[in-house]
């Protein structure tokens, strides 16, 4: 591999990564020297801030993370207010209310219970905070399960799930259907999965 590609294997390579990376677990993934990936690193620093990017690479101690630039932060937290604020879809809503009153569950459950797949919806409610995972269920394959959290409490107003409102005239968990088609949350079925 040439230094062109070395640069952008280590560019990908710290976009994707959340946390701080050493040199040496990028140099193990792209096969390099790891001399030559600090090399990288340092010339990729410096090349950010000789262009006024709005990203910078910063290093802590051994390990290295790409950032967004802090004269930038309130027009990100902006976006990201925005974004978290956005209202839940009927999809996400429906789903919500089957961990709510069934917790902790499987998303096998709930997707038992919906007929449609689900895992993009329960991931963009743990995105918001508002769904965790719960451990594993004792069943067979030792299923995720998922709960919801104290930020679901805050946002609905609850103290805690006992306040949850009865879900016919009385209360009690939704029981999952023989057949898929044969339940439903809300008076029309959704047809497909809908973006929170």
């Amino acid at each position: 591999m040439d230094k062109k590609r070395y640069r952008a294997a280590v560019e990908a390579i710290l976009f994707a990564c959340a946390e701080p990376i050493s040199a040496q677990q990028i140099a193990q993934a792209v096969g390099a020297d790891v001399f030559e990936i600090q090399q990288t690193l340092v010339n990729l620093k410096a090349e950010y801030s000789r262009q006024g990017r709005g990203i910078c690479l910063l290093q802590l101690e051994d390990r290295w993370q790409m950032a967004a630039r802090t004269e930038y932060l309130s027009m990100i937290q902006t976006v990201m207010a925005t974004k978290k604020n956005t209202p839940l879809s009927p999809a996400a809503l429906e789903v919500l209310a089957i961990i709510a009153y069934n917790q902790p569950v499987s998303r096998a459950f709930v997707e038992q219970v919906r007929g449609v797949d689900s895992s993009s919806t329960i991931q963009k409610l743990i995105q918001k905070g508002l769904v965790e995972e719960a451990g594993r269920l004792d069943l067979p394959g030792r299923p995720l399960s998922f709960r919801t959290t104290d930020v679901f409490l805050r946002t609905f107003g609850l103290s805690g799930l006992e306040e949850l409102p009865p879900l016919h005239e009385h209360k009690g968990e939704i029981q999952a259907p023989s057949a898929p088609e044969q339940v439903s949350l809300f008076e029309e079925e959704l047809p497909s999965e809908e973006f929170i």
